[in-house]
């Protein structure tokens, strides 16, 4: 489905994926509000995850919607180029997020954990992106952390887009 209009998206174009069924849930415990955010007309169940499905029916997951960037008028999934930027040497863990941009209303900047004796440079990073990521998903700015915030499970991605401001 489309995330803004709600119609149904042709194969091959990223939505948000929905599903129905007898076995899926029907509401949360005494929590109305996260019930009517979620469980939608006809039994539909918003999953907040963002995917396509090809003409054969076969479903691909991309990332989490609110994870995903709008650049150019073009969705890129922060999780794409995360698991691309993990595959460098040098790198132990990356985490994107958009920064507001007067161009492409949005662009990818990446922060990322190096490993232990491990050296790279922004530019290098950047540079072993070109040529294998589209252009327009290739981060902007590289920043590095030896921390991340956390709650107690997960990296607070909203934290790291305080650190852009």
């Amino acid at each position: 489905m489309d995330p803004e209009t709600g119609a149904v998206l042709p194969a091959n174009v990223q939505g948000e994926l929905q599903f129905r069924g007898p076995n899926s849930f029907h509401s949360y415990y005494e929590d109305e509000a996260a019930t009517r955010a979620t469980i939608l007309e006809g039994g539909w169940v918003s999953t907040g995850d963002c995917g396509l499905i090809d003409p054969h029916g076969t479903t691909f997951f991309l990332g989490r919607i609110k994870d995903m960037l709008k650049v150019g008028g073009e969705n890129v999934a922060a999780a794409e180029i995360e698991a691309f930027m993990g595959r460098h040497p040098a790198v132990k863990l990356t985490q994107v997020v958009g920064k507001a941009d007067a161009v492409y209303g949005e662009v990818a900047v990446a922060f990322v954990e190096l490993l232990p004796g491990k050296q790279a440079t922004a530019e290098e990073l950047i540079a072993f992106c070109k040529g294998r990521l589209s252009s327009f998903k290739i981060p902007r700015e590289v920043r590095f952390v030896t921390e991340w915030p956390m709650s107690s499970t997960k990296i607070q991605k909203f934290k790291l887009r305080e650190l852009l401001k």
